[in-house]
């Protein structure tokens, strides 16, 4: 579960670098497996440390929250229906404005400390609804031009109010994670030295993990930054099957920070793993030794998530007055035949051929192809097919031209050159990132590579300061809102025009375009909607609007494949849930 040519001497170089990760791994296993008493443990990996342990702080795909945190409801893997968590039931009025939760009797924090309704109240008003405190959370909670009401009826009551319907309500006011109250109101109510609340660094990576409370069916015991998180069952966890023995049944998780997918392969192909996303280019080997390596590959068809290329569109300026993008390169960005040129000359087919082994499909919509609410392009969706000659017209006609050399100059004759950042830990992104820049330099463009680290790239992501990016998003599931943060301007993942934060210096000449104030428009109409086909049809104008805008130009999804170890009990793989959806389900022989 993962939370998306050189010389001989380099090759040498890698595996030797490959095999020492081996034998660290071999080397911490025996160590975890050496411990007097047996105890049940499955080992997942990721390919970052996690960025924080405070869950509305995050902006990684890569962390610990689905171990440690509880909503009031959670979401079924096989139908997508919601079901009880922290509450156990709820009641919705007849005018779909209102839900009354009814929490479980005798809930209990990880650190056996009660978990009320003050903590729900406490969780909504004082940190995802405060303005102070920037979350993408309080992005999709967004009800028109307000938010929801959170009022507590007694311990085990909650009232949630909309001021108009809004369909993801439950949804949304249900599978939030809920925070104690108890340890962080101080943080919420206290100010450091330069006025910013105390929450903002509250539960950083440098807190001891056993001082993080949470609801979930682990608590962290220990943290090695690039090496490993273990987490040990909550005692305190809510559920029991219906024996009355408490659930989760396996006893230990270990998180093992493996950066790169050639690594992660080889500590699963060596037994160190008991999961695997399976990339393109290991899936024939993998494959191969299924049944020596008693595993299986299971396949979920195209990923919910996304890879794109997508370009800086800001013309805004720091504090300073020095613009975030030059602004001859902006002026190139925010030309639309400029990136309906670049989104024909990306030969996609061909990366799904060779890069993604034809494990993928070309991707034409922000929605998945197995979406409700996906538009087909036999529906009507604009699609663009590589054709590099049509990518040279577009630039023509917008004032672009050739030299001698065929190299592409704007119309004040500046070469068309700029920076193309992508992270460094997944090898499939990469070779997608060279790829374009080869199908680049084909009309005339000179993209230069900028291979970082996951945790940088979201710094020069947040910070404004880049060009051009290979990026991803991780998958929104089956309500459509859910990726509201990414496309409401003021959102705090619109990465391709980002606006003002909270808690940041203040950016001047911030300009929404009319484009995305339509979509803005479309997302706040589909959210307070409740007829199913009339959602359809709103976002599907939406689909049109990006399609034809192109602020991001999706390339391939790969399959969601995944390798699982067959020594786990009760697994019920879903192309929506995984593998481990139902992990406090799951059962494995102690070790």
């Amino acid at each position: 579960m993962q939370f998306s040519g050189f010389g001989w001497m380099g090759k040498r170089l890698v595996i030797a670098l490959l095999l020492g990760v081996t034998l660290l791994l071999n080397g911490c296993q025996g160590l975890l497996k050496s411990q007097a008493t047996p105890v049940s443990q499955l080992v997942f990996v990721s390919p970052s440390d996690p960025a924080t342990f405070n869950a509305p702080m995050n902006s990684s795909a890569f962390s610990v929250f689905g171990f440690i945190n509880e909503g009031l409801v959670t979401q079924n893997g096989i139908t997508a229906e919601l079901e009880p968590a922290l509450a156990k039931s709820w009641e919705m009025s007849e005018d779909n404005l209102e839900i009354v939760f009814t929490l479980r009797e005798g809930l209990r924090w990880s650190d056996g400390e009660p978990l009320t309704a003050d903590d729900v109240v406490f969780s909504y008003n004082s940190i995802y609804l405060n303005e102070k405190i920037p979350t993408g959370i309080r992005d999709i909670l967004r009800v028109g031009d307000g938010y929801p009401s959170v009022s507590k009826i007694d311990d085990l009551h909650v009232q949630f109010t909309v001021p108009q319907p809004f369909a993801p309500f439950l949804r949304y006011a249900g599978g939030i994670s809920i925070l104690p109250k108890h340890a962080l109101e101080k943080s919420v109510n206290t100010t450091d030295d330069k006025g910013n609340l105390k929450f903002l660094s509250k539960w950083n990576t440098n807190t001891d993990p056993r001082k993080v409370v949470g609801a979930g069916p682990y608590r962290m015991v220990s943290y090695i930054p690039s090496q490993r998180v273990i987490f040990e069952r909550n005692p305190y966890y809510w559920r029991e099957d219906e024996q009355g023995n408490p659930q989760p049944y396996i006893k230990r998780i270990i998180l093992q920070i493996i950066e790169s997918d050639e690594a992660q392969s080889i500590a699963f192909r060596s037994g160190q793993l008991d999961s695997l996303d399976v990339t393109p280019e290991a899936f024939r080997l993998l494959k191969r030794e299924e049944d020596r390596g008693n595993y299986t590959i299971y396949n979920g068809g195209p990923s919910l998530g996304s890879r794109f290329l997508g370009f800086n569109l800001s013309q805004a300026k720091n504090a300073e007055g020095e613009p975030f993008v030059d602004p001859i390169k902006s002026r190139w960005f925010n030309t639309l035949e400029f990136r309906q040129a670049v989104a024909y000359a990306v030969n996609r087919e061909r990366m799904k051929n060779n890069i993604y082994r034809g494990l993928g499909v070309i991707q034409d919509s922000p929605f998945n192809v197995s979406s409700p609410y996906y538009l087909s392009p036999e529906e009507g969706l604009k699609t663009y097919r590589y054709d590099p000659e049509k990518a040279k017209a577009l630039l023509q006609e917008a004032g672009f031209q050739y030299n001698e050399e065929d190299q592409l100059l704007d119309g004040e004759g500046n070469p068309v050159e700029f920076t193309l950042l992508v992270k460094s830990e997944e090898k499939t992104r990469v070779d997608a990132a060279v790829q374009i820049q080869s199908d680049l330099r084909a009309i005339g463009m000179e993209a230069n590579l900028q291979v970082l680290n996951f945790n940088t790239v979201i710094k020069k992501l947040r910070q404004r300061s880049w060009e051009a990016y290979v990026g991803g998003f991780g998958g929104g599931g089956v309500e459509p809102h859910s990726s509201f943060n990414i496309w409401y301007s003021g959102g705090s993942l619109h990465q391709f025009n980002q606006g003002p934060r909270s808690g940041e210096p203040p950016i001047q000449g911030w300009e929404v375009s009319d484009w995305e104030k339509e979509i803005d428009r479309l997302f706040q109409a589909g959210a307070q909607e409740l007829d199913e086909e009339r959602r359809k049809e709103i976002y599907g104008e939406f689909q049109q609007i990006v399609a034809e805008q192109v602020p991001f130009l999706y390339l391939v999804n790969a399959l969601a494949l995944e390798a699982v170890r067959d020594r786990i009990d009760n697994l019920k793989f879903t192309a929506l849930g995984g593998a481990f959806w139902n992990l406090h389900e799951l059962e494995v022989e102690a070790e």
